[in-house]
């Protein structure tokens, strides 16, 4: 199918991914029918800042922005925010919303990824305790107004560290538990590590290392967490920061090839003709990489330390 006959493009996802491939379809002079479609009620933003600017209050959520609203207007991108996609109907050409159904010539599936749960924070935010999954724009701001509060931090990766940061500058006291014997060694090996380490811990984070939660509990509105070490200690906020995991639930049961993420080829292609998928959920055939499913769109940025 060549451009001139694509009637409709829909993109599910109005993420950076999403909202990056609209704008270079614009462009590339693709002037038919676009829409684009996300659960958020905010324009497409960027998630970087979630855990840096916007977190410490040094940027305005509308910072994170990839463009104003009013951009998709005036490009003639229909943006679907606060909306649901209920089914993919790949086969009849059309995404399925709760009010009504939008066909679509060729489909970009952008849907991204979510933090991946930690079972026994989720056990004690149910009986009441303060549990926070960084991700979304309103996840930012209601970290942000409690900072200063004791905060404990499962995972030493770089939401942990950089949540770290922020409630140190607030003046929170912060501990972070880590499995590993280094944060970021996976990434960075030991010697790096080793540095972000010392850094963390010589700006008071009670950094755990070779640890883990072994239990949490939430009983007359205190929070407790045990851990692997034998120590106990009581808390008012727990952020989880132990990964992410593609959404792909919509794309698993529209019948798409599915490994760790939406399979695709080196031009983005799923194993259905016509759809294609990129950013977080898509599981890239890298010519010289090989398999290779990123979460990163560029070099992460440590935040920087004012006392």
């Amino acid at each position: 199918m060549s451009t001139k006959d694509i009637q409709r493009i829909v993109v599910v996802g109005a993420g950076l991914a999403g909202a990056s491939a609209a704008e270079e379809l614009r462009k590339l002079g693709y002037d038919a029918a676009l829409t684009v479609i996300g659960a958020e009620q905010h324009p497409p933003y960027e998630r970087p800042p979630l855990s840096k600017g916007v977190l410490t209050g040094a940027a305005t959520p509308g910072s994170a922005l990839v463009h104003p609203a009013e951009w998709y207007t005036e490009q003639g991108i229909d943006l679907l925010t606060g909306t649901t996609v209920a089914r993919l109907g790949l086969e009849r050409r059309q995404v399925a919303l709760a009010d009504r159904v939008l066909p679509f010539d060729q489909l970009l599936i952008t849907t991204g990824a979510r933090p991946r749960r930690f079972d026994l924070a989720d056990a004690a935010s149910a009986a009441g305790a303060n549990v926070v999954y960084l991700r979304t724009l309103g996840d930012a701001e209601l970290l942000r107004d409690q900072l200063g509060k004791r905060l404990l931090i499962v995972g030493g990766g770089w939401i942990g560290l950089e949540v770290a940061a922020a409630a140190r500058t607030a003046g929170g006291p912060v501990t972070v538990v880590e499995a590993a014997e280094l944060p970021l060694v996976g990434v960075l090996g030991p010697e790096i590590a080793t540095v972000f380490a010392d850094l963390h811990r010589s700006h008071d984070v009670n950094l755990k290392t070779g640890t883990t939660v072994a239990a949490i509990t939430h009983e007359g509105g205190r929070t407790k967490v045990s851990l692997s070490d034998g120590t106990q200690t009581e808390v008012d906020l727990i952020v989880v920061g132990i990964g992410a995991e593609p959404n792909t639930d919509l794309a698993q049961v529209a019948g798409l090839e599915i490994d760790n993420g939406i399979l695709v080829d080196a031009q983005l292609r799923t194993s259905t003709p016509g759809v294609y998928a990129a950013g977080d959920v898509a599981n890239h055939d890298h010519p010289d990489l090989g398999r290779i499913r990123v979460e990163h769109w560029e070099g992460p940025d440590p935040g920087s330390w004012t006392r």
